[in-house]
C-alpha cells in the first residue's frame, strides 16, 4: 500500500479485540445492546481513550456519542465518520464496531502524524443501529436526520421491559464529562465502514466494496380472517380455513417476486396462527412480510402485488384479507463527489474493489438525507453477520481502516 498515513493495525486490532470483552458471549459473540449497562461501559471506554488523547467528547439528546479532533477551521462544519457500537442479543463483535473503532484509529493516525485538516473531522458512534432492544433500528441516525426525536418513541417498551425514554436519560447521565450538543448539527459529509453482511466479496476475493447506494425496504402486516370451527367433524366445503389462503399467497409470492427480479428481496419472517389449537381450524393467519428493491416504483408495484395476491387468496375460500403496510424505508442513491473520493483513495492504495448496493439499510441511509454520505464494506467469512461466528480477517479490518483513513484525507483535499 502506498498510503501517506498509515493507520496503526496492531491497535485498531487490539481495540477490536477489547471491546469484545464488553458483553461478550461464551460463544465469542456480543450481547451489548443498545442503551444497556453493556453499551453504556462501550460507550464511557471510548470516551475515556478520547480524553486522553485530548479529543473533545460531545452527547447529543440522542445519546449519539462524537469524538472531535479540531481543523483548521471550526467555523465549518466536520467531516462525520463513524457507525454504531449497538449489537444484536447474539451477535457478532465487527457489526459497527469495526467501522465505529476504525474511524477512533483514523482520528489517532492524523494525530500521531500531525496532518492538519481544513475541518474537524468527527467520530460517531450512533444510538440504537440495531433495533433490537428497542424498535425501530437506527434511531440515532434517523433523529439526527430530522433534528428531533418522535414523540412515540419515549414511550417505546425495550424486549426487557424498560421504557425508552428511561434509558436513554441514564445513558446521556452515565457521560456527564460529554459536552452537551443539539440535536442534528451540521456535517459536511459522512463516511462509514461496515462488514458486507453477505456473502459477495469473499467469494469473488475481492477485499473492498464501495457502497453506492442502499435499497429501499418496506414491512407489511398480512392479516387473513376465517372461520374457527371442529377439526373433525367439518367437511371440506363448509370450511373457511384463512391457513390454507396464507399458504397460497406465500407460494405464489415466493415463486415469482425473487424468482422474476434478481434485485429484489421477499422475506416472511412471522407467521401466528389462532387460536393455535390442534384440533381447531384457524380462525386468523396473520404474517410479516419484507420487501426490499433499490427502486422505489418497483417496491410500489411489489406492495400492491402482495396485496392482490392475499386479497384473491383469501377471498377464493370466502375468507377477508388485510394488509397494511408498518414500515417504508425509501431507497438511497450516495454521493457521487463522496464516492469518487472514495475510489480515487482506493486506486491510490492500490486494491481491487467492487462497486455495490447494500441490502441491509444502515445509519448512513439517513446521513445522506442531510449531506453528502458513502459506505465502505469489507469482506466477512461467509456472509454470516447478526451471529457470534461473525468473522473478519485481521487485514480486511485495517484495509478498510486505511481506506477509510484515505477516503477522508482526499475527501478533505488533503494530499
Amino acid at each position: 500500500m502506498n498510503a501517506t498515513v498509515a493507520i496503526n493495525a496492531g491497535r485498531l486490532l487490539g481495540r477490536l479485540e477489547s471491546f469484545a470483552r464488553i458483553g461478550a458471549t461464551p460463544a465469542g459473540g456480543v450481547n451489548r445492546q443498545a442503551l444497556s449497562p453493556e453499551d453504556r461501559r462501550a460507550r464511557a471506554k471510548l470516551a475515556q481513550l478520547a480524553a486522553d488523547r485530548g479529543f473533545a467528547v460531545f452527547q447529543d439528546t440522542m445519546a449519539n456519542l462524537f469524538i472531535r479532533r479540531e481543523g483548521q477551521s471550526a467555523d465549518h462544519p466536520p467531516f462525520l465518520i463513524g457507525s454504531h457500537l449497538d449489537s444484536q442479543p447474539m451477535g457478532g463483535r465487527f457489526d459497527g464496531a469495526l467501522g465505529t473503532l476504525a474511524a477512533f484509529e483514523v482520528l489517532e493516525s492524523l494525530d500521531d502524524a500531525e496532518i492538519q485538516t481544513p475541518v474537524a473531522v468527527e467520530m460517531v458512534a450512533w444510538t440504537n443501529e440495531e433495533g433490537s432492544r428497542f424498535s425501530p433500528g437506527a434511531m440515532g441516525s434517523m433523529a439526527f436526520a430530522a433534528g428531533a426525536i418522535p414523540a412515540d418513541w419515549l414511550n417505546v417498551q425495550s424486549t426487557d421491559g424498560k421504557l425508552f425514554q428511561d434509558e436513554l436519560t441514564k445513558t446521556l447521565d452515565a457521560l456527564p464529562q460529554a459536552i452537551k450538543r443539539p440535536l442534528g448539527t451540521a456535517v459536511s459529509g459522512y463516511l462509514e465502514l461496515h462488514i458486507e453482511q453477505g456473502p459477495s466479496l469473499e467469494r469473488e476475493d475481492i477485499p473492498i466494496g464501495i457502497v453506492h447506494g442502499i435499497q429501499g425496504t418496506r414491512w407489511l402486516e398480512v392479516v387473513m380472517t376465517g372461520q374457527t370451527a371442529h377439526a373433525g367433524t367439518t367437511q371440506l366445503s363448509f370450511r373457511r380455513d384463512p391457513l390454507v389462503g396464507a399458504t397460497e399467497a406465500m407460494q405464489t409470492l415466493y415463486g415469482s417476486i425473487m424468482p422474476n427480479d434478481e434485485q429484489a428481496r421477499l422475506t416472511i419472517g412471522r407467521i401466528s396462527v389462532e387460536p393455535a389449537s390442534i384440533n381447531a381450524i384457524p380462525g386468523k393467519v396473520s404474517f410479516s412480510v419484507d420487501l426490499r428493491h433499490p427502486q422505489a416504483s418497483e417496491l410500489a408495484r411489489l406492495e400492491d402485488l402482495v396485496r392482490a395476491v392475499c386479497e384473491e387468496k383469501a377471498s377464493a375460500l370466502g375468507c377477508q384479507a388485510m394488509v397494511r403496510r408498518t414500515f417504508d424505508m425509501p431507497p438511497a442513491q450516495f454521493s457521487p463527489t463522496l464516492l469518487q473520493a472514495v475510489e480515487h483513495a482506493v486506486s491510490r492504495l492500490g486494491v481491487p474493489y467492487k462497486p455495490m448496493l447494500s441490502g441491509a439499510f444502515h445509519d448512513a441511509l439517513f446521513l445522506a438525507r442531510v449531506t453528502d454520505a458513502a459506505m465502505i464494506f469489507v469482506p466477512c467469512r461467509d456472509g454470516l453477520s447478526h451471529n457470534e461466528a461473525e468473522y473478519v480477517k485481521p487485514e480486511h479490518s485495517a484495509l478498510g481502516a486505511q481506506v477509510l483513513l484515505e477516503s477522508t484525507l482526499t475527501a478533505l483535499g488533503v494530499s
